[in-house]
């Protein structure tokens, strides 16, 4: 059975944990991190020295770093089409895996620092501004990307579209300037019907709200 150290709320565990509800692997959860603690320990900072969420255990491996574990996921227990065999067309899916977890996740994750994770009263609205105006540019991308789906990156549903969409739940329910995008919000509708995006990426984040 694979052990996942990290609370539910997390983002970075929400993506390992999407990828095992897909692939319906037998498994558990233990709330680590946040305000759970855990992570500084001796015996945590032996498995991951960063002391973050997660981590992964399946038998004697263990893993951190949640693409590095999604892709070891999709290579040992993963078929087509969320797991090509095919470099090329592997290749193809894996940039737009790199987009979402290194162009649109970092801005999003500085909004909900200041929507979500600051007071009102001390949020910064010219860094509001400019990551709003980032997003508005990315969710372009995005957008027109998905008109050519119906998936981020082509005709099935892959392991390319977790590091990207695990987002979605939170960008779509948090308040700012968003862009006119109807592609995507079609996409986040055809994914509100998969159960395991459901279970593990729609999750409240209201335990984290500053107040």
């Amino acid at each position: 059975m694979i052990t996942v150290h990290g609370r539910a709320t997390s983002s970075n565990v929400q993506i390992v944990m999407w990828a095992i509800g897909e692939l319906g692997l037998p498994h558990r959860r233990l709330d680590v991190g946040g305000s759970f603690g855990g992570t500084n320990t001796p015996e945590y900072l032996a498995m991951n020295p960063n002391g973050l969420v997660p981590t992964m255990q399946d038998g004697d491996l263990t893993m951190f770093e949640s693409a590095a574990i999604l892709r070891y996921l999709g290579a040992k227990y993963a078929s087509e089409p969320f797991w090509p065999k095919d470099a090329g067309k592997r290749g193809r899916l894996d940039q737009w895996a790199e987009w979402g977890r290194t162009s649109f996740t970092p801005p999003m994750g500085q909004i909900f620092g200041q929507l979500v994770r600051t007071r009102e009263s001390e949020r910064n609205a010219a860094t509001v501004a400019g990551l709003e105006t980032q997003l508005r540019r990315l969710a372009g991308i995005a957008d027109r990307r998905i008109g050519d789906g119906p998936w981020l990156a082509g005709n099935e549903f892959t392991f390319a579209d977790i590091p990207f969409a695990h987002q979605l739940y939170r960008y779509f329910t948090m308040a700012f300037d968003r862009a006119e995008t109807p592609n995507l919000v079609a996409y986040y509708e055809r994914l509100k019907d998969r159960p395991a995006f459901a279970e593990h990426a729609m999750v409240s984040y209201e335990t984290l709200r500053a107040v």
